[in-house]
């Protein structure tokens, strides 16, 4: 079923061996001890590598192709600007001089500190409230300068695009692909209405990816990690995927994140119209962001679920469930 293309050993992170992750750590001057812990990381390759101080780092690899060097050099470079105005991010450390950033063997290459911390609990008003102070602190900064390179919030990209490569790339199965074609039509038109305004919606720098496995809980502070799709957006798309549970538990969440957000930067509450939206387009663009990286052969055998006749009959139905929920009001905040 769907586009069994398969690159196998020629995709480029199949060459990321220990001896050529130890290869490129060697001529960027890091004396390792030979410890390489590869972490949960799909999109790109991220190592755990000790060193020979007994200390421990996170390396980078970037995927080939995604990013180009002054894209990623804005990402480091925004935050960077949040560590020195002490927000909690991981920010990318100094490869002498390399800069942030170096480009060895044909990848990209970072490296981090590594952090310790736990999932959020947020099921604690406190908490949220925390959240939410800590997502402002990174929108105040956001504000003050834009990105140049990076990509803007567009839901034509994440939703017309992301069904024009299912389609046309066959993952489909046959006795399904009239029911998507036609459902996932009927959400980007109400989608687009949705996002329909007079008044231009506020971008500004956001981390882009902001759920919970990109946040780590240490002494009731949430540290940021992963800027990777750092974007120039609209404020609420840092916020929504906090939100969780029926509608009333989704507006008493949103409440007690935003009452903490705006103690650093103004939420425009007008934006709350844009959840299910974004929840929706998320779902289309996580089925095409499994379906471009299929050729990468660790998806494969990692996402076993995927692609697979019982997936796609269940992504339909959520679409379903996400064209109902775009005829519902609104979210409502009590601040």
């Amino acid at each position: 079923m769907g586009n069994q293309s398969s690159e196998g050993s020629s995709h480029p992170f199949s060459r990321l061996s220990p001896e050529k992750i130890l290869g490129v750590l060697d001529q960027l001057n890091l004396k390792t001890d030979a410890r390489i812990f590869a972490l949960n990381s799909y999109e790109n390759r991220v190592y755990q590598i000790g060193l020979t101080d007994g200390s421990s780092r996170i390396v980078k690899f970037y995927r080939p192709g995604r990013w180009n060097e002054a894209q990623i050099l804005e990402e480091h470079k925004f935050c960077t600007e949040l560590v020195e105005l002490g927000v909690p991010v991981s920010a990318p450390l100094n490869l002498g001089t390399e800069g942030t950033l170096a480009r060895v063997q044909g990848f990209y290459v970072a490296m981090f500190d590594m952090l310790s911390g736990r999932a959020p609990e947020l099921d604690d008003e406190t908490n949220l409230a925390i959240m939410g102070r800590f997502v402002g602190r990174i929108h105040a900064v956001g504000a003050q300068n834009c990105f140049s390179e990076r990509l803007e919030f567009s839901p034509e990209r994440l939703g017309a695009m992301s069904r024009e490569f299912l389609l046309s790339n066959d993952f489909l199965p046959p006795d399904l692909l009239r029911a998507y074609e036609s459902l996932s039509q009927d959400l980007i038109l109400k989608v687009g209405k949705v996002f329909e305004s007079d008044t231009p919606l506020a971008q500004i720098r956001i981390h882009g990816d902001c759920h919970f496995g990109n946040v780590l809980w240490n002494e009731e502070v949430p540290h940021f990690v992963d800027f990777d799709d750092s974007i120039t957006g609209p404020a609420i798309q840092d916020l929504w995927m906090m939100l969780s549970g029926s509608r009333n538990d989704q507006q008493l969440q949103a409440t007690q994140i935003i009452k903490g957000y705006n103690e650093f930067y103004d939420f425009d509450l007008s934006e709350m119209r844009l959840v299910e939206g974004m929840r929706t387009l998320r779902l289309m663009s996580y089925s095409a962001w499994l379906a471009r990286r299929w050729n990468d052969p660790t998806f494969p055998s990692t996402f076993r679920w995927f692609n697979t006749e019982r997936y796609w009959s269940e992504h339909i139905l959520e679409l379903r469930e996400q064209l109902a929920l775009l005829h519902e009001p609104s979210l409502e905040v009590r601040l």
